[in-house]
């Protein structure tokens, strides 16, 4: 058996989308938004997954949205590529899914909590090892939270679990497994079989089961990814290069002034003999700018007095 990737939009929405897949939905957001406890009992799928309404190559992440049986709305994005802004995004998806409750006219008191499970295949907390965080609005000294069920960002970074299939325990373990590792499975795992709803999703994401033009549609969404990582990459080797390019240059600019500088201290020192500190302070504070100048302006300078007249009205 091979198993597609959950990370493309096709697969994602398949899995996760579809009317047929309302039980897994339940049983993926009951583990990653409540810790697996069984707080969703039924949902409704918000424009739900069907093949001829999946866009081809459409972004780098993709996005199922719920409205669960207390009105709820959970909106789902999986996010496969680093990119500008991402977390700028997330919140305005988060708000702008929030007002839009409102139809004109209405007031407030009829919006409904909003929820955002954003996946991420890459890490995007570095100061917390944990798998999944939990935000909400709370008062600065952590003293007690404002609408703590009114808006809710939930986080779950895949390179941060590193379980192995025979360690997997919880029904969350298992579902990020899923999500994170199906590709690289040949059967489904007996542990895994353990949850249905699990069990049933491996079975909808098993190739066998595709048609070709499913199968090519997941082909050509991995290839874009894959572009789209190797152009994010080739942009940072060139931003690295261009930041090593111009430290080269300003490492040359100021071996070049100090150069200069040296020269005009030896020539200095030959015709006055040794300067004083005073003078050797102004050099130091000497421009470029006025080190060319002064290579000409100090030879028309006589005595150590002139020079140092000279050097006080030129120099910062």
């Amino acid at each position: 058996m091979r198993f597609i990737s959950p990370k493309t939009d096709f697969a994602f929405k398949k899995i996760f989308g579809s009317n047929e897949s309302k039980d897994i939905l339940i049983s993926f957001l009951n583990a990653m938004i409540y810790s697996g406890n069984s707080v969703i009992q039924d949902l409704e799928i918000i424009d739900p997954y069907s093949a001829g309404s999946v866009v081809d190559l459409k972004d780098s992440y993709l996005d199922v949205k719920a409205v669960l049986e207390d009105q709820t709305t959970v909106i789902i994005e999986m996010q496969i590529l680093n990119v500008d802004a991402f977390e700028k995004r997330i919140i305005y998806n988060l708000c702008k899914t929030y007002t839009n409750q409102l139809k004109a006219g209405q007031g407030y008191s009829y919006l409904n909590p909003v929820i955002a499970l954003t996946i991420t295949d890459f890490k995007l907390f570095h100061s917390t090892d944990k798998v999944i965080n939990r935000c909400h609005f709370q008062e600065e000294s952590g003293q007690f939270s404002y609408q703590e069920h009114e808006l809710k960002l939930v986080f779950v970074e895949l390179p941060k679990f590193t379980k192995k299939l025979e360690n997997l325990e919880t029904v969350i373990d298992k579902w990020i497994y899923f999500i994170k590792e199906a590709p690289n499975l040949e059967v489904i795992p007996d542990n895994m079989r353990e949850i249905p709803t699990i069990e049933k999703a491996l079975n909808i994401a098993n190739q066998a089961s595709m048609s070709v033009e499913e199968l090519e549609r997941i082909q050509k969404q991995e290839m874009f990814l894959e572009d789209r990582r190797g152009e994010l990459s080739l942009a940072k080797r060139e931003a690295r290069e261009e930041g090593r390019e111009e430290g080269r240059e300003e490492g040359r600019e100021e071996g070049r002034i100090e150069g200069e500088r040296s020269l005009l201290l030896r020539q200095l020192n030959r015709r006055f003999g040794e300067l004083p500190s005073e003078a050797v302070s102004s050099i130091e504070a000497l421009s470029s700018q006025d080190l060319e100048r002064s290579a000409e302006a100090v030879w028309n300078v006589n005595t150590l007095e002139d020079l140092l007249n000279w050097l006080q009205n030129n120099s910062n």
